[in-house]
């Protein structure tokens, strides 16, 4: 059984950017590829990453926003295209309580060509007032709600080996996110401006540090960077709060679980 292996497809936000593609991470574990956020440039950068379309077999979505869902509609169109490639995997899209609404929203407008056939798709919707599990053949999958938006969760995969990360979306300080990660291998954080620009609904690297410290986390990944975050030294404002081993995220590279 192969470890789990973690790609970062987008480590930055709503901003252009020609280095850092908005929010998208995807993980392998064993024969499924499960991806998390859609940001514009995801399916790009999965081809970069040597990985089709056709291969994902569950999409995590953190909340609405424009960065992390742009490429909910083209990723089901290009789906669809019609050719010895196609669809055969089954896929599912899981989100906090509120995303079956949103996808019909999608449906008003592009009608027929997002919906895959039956049997192949299906949408499930977790607590986003509390935490919720789900339990599948290669993973399982808990959920907390977060400090962001009404639907906004944040999501932790443990393998089979009882490997775990937790993936945060964007959030504020959160008990629920300390909650969620505590003690697992890994946690991917939002860290959205430095220190001294806080804004409300992110974090800035000190506090991302002190949820990582108070989580007790093997190994903390921070992502989700403004422009701004590259003028500072992100790592020593981090460090502040946290001592554990730090990963700041760059498109395309990979971690094992």
């Amino acid at each position: 059984m192969a470890d789990t292996m973690l790609t970062i497809l987008g480590s930055g936000t709503c901003v252009p950017s020609l280095s850092r593609n908005p929010c998208s991470v995807l993980a392998e574990i064993d024969n499924q590829k499960l991806l998390f956020d859609t940001g514009p440039g995801t399916m790009k950068r999965l081809l970069e990453a040597g990985v089709e379309l056709v291969d994902i077999t569950y999409i995590f979505y953190s909340h609405f926003h424009p960065d992390h869902t742009g490429e909910m509609a083209t990723f089901l169109f290009s789906t669809k295209y019609p050719d010895e490639t196609s669809r055969k995997k089954p896929l599912t899209i899981i989100a906090g309580k509120g995303v079956i609404a949103f996808f019909e929203r999608f449906k008003d407008v592009y009608g027929s060509w997002i919906e895959l056939p039956e049997g192949i798709f299906s949408i499930i919707e977790m607590d986003n007032m509390g935490k919720d599990s789900k339990n599948f053949s290669w993973f399982s999958v808990d959920t907390a709600p977060v400090e962001h938006n009404s639907e906004s969760i944040a999501f932790k995969i443990t393998d089979t080996k009882g490997k775990s990360f937790v993936y945060s979306g964007d959030t504020d300080v959160s008990t629920g996110l300390i909650s969620l990660s505590a003690d697992t291998d890994l946690l991917i954080c939002e860290s959205a401006l430095p220190d001294e620009l806080k804004v409300s609904g992110h974090l800035t690297p000190s506090l991302a540090g002190d949820i990582a410290s108070q989580a007790n986390v093997k190994k903390l990944v921070l992502t989700h960077f403004y422009p701004e975050c590259d003028k500072v030294d992100i790592e020593k404002q981090c460090r502040k709060t946290y001592a554990g081993p730090l990963i700041l995220a760059e498109d395309l590279m990979t971690i094992k679980l």
